[in-house]
């Protein structure tokens, strides 16, 4: 209402775009974390030669945490009818995780000897690389928690996804195209109070 200057018809309009256009970054976020996270897993178990490279990897206390909250989460989930794979732990791994594994904790241990080679085509340092992740990860749970991203630079955000998405695998970005509609949704956003916002 605040935003809609108390209209309230301009309000539920700008309330279901706010649904429809947080619906259309699901493909663009869904591409961006599963080429990390693969690209990330890929170059960690060709370093330790494993594909449950956690357990002999350098990681923070904290991180150690999170991979033990995931195995918990995935033992619940299968009952027992089956061993935890390192596959299901990888899945269960948040998106956080794998951001953070780019942060400066790790650029001796792992980003300069190994996880550098999981963006062949990055233009920027591991510290401007981060921070963009890092701003994807948090506009990545507002949509997730269903918060409101309107008032947001959507074009910019876009572009950042598309071109995180370009320094790990161009390849998924010609796909992701095909199929993308965060444009299209912007282009119908609701003016408020005379102009477009």
């Amino acid at each position: 209402m605040r935003e809609a200057d108390g209209d309230c018809a301009t309000a539920i309009e700008l309330y279901w775009w706010n649904v429809e256009v947080s619906a259309a970054f699901y493909p663009a976020l869904h591409c961006l974390e599963l080429a990390l996270r693969n690209a990330l897993h890929r170059q960690l178990v060709e370093k330790f030669g494993r594909s449950d490279w956690w357990e002999v990897a350098p990681l923070e206390d904290h991180h150690y945490a999170l991979v033990g909250k995931a195995a918990d989460k995935v033992r619940r989930q299968l009952r027992q009818r089956r061993p935890v794979t390192p596959d299901d732990l990888v899945a269960e791994l948040s998106f956080g995780f794998w951001v953070w594994l780019v942060g400066k904790e790790y650029h001796r241990s792992l980003w300069e000897p190994w996880l550098h080679r999981a963006f062949p085509h990055r233009k920027q340092p591991r510290s401007a690389l981060y921070r963009d992740l890092d701003e994807v990860r948090r506009f990545r749970n507002r949509i997730m928690h269903y918060e409101p991203i309107h008032h947001r630079h959507l074009e910019a955000d876009h572009a950042t996804i598309l071109r995180l998405i370009r320094c790990v695998c161009p390849e998924v970005l010609v796909h992701l195209r095909r199929r993308d509609q965060v444009e299209t949704i912007l282009a119908r956003r609701p003016e408020l109070g005379g102009e477009r916002r």
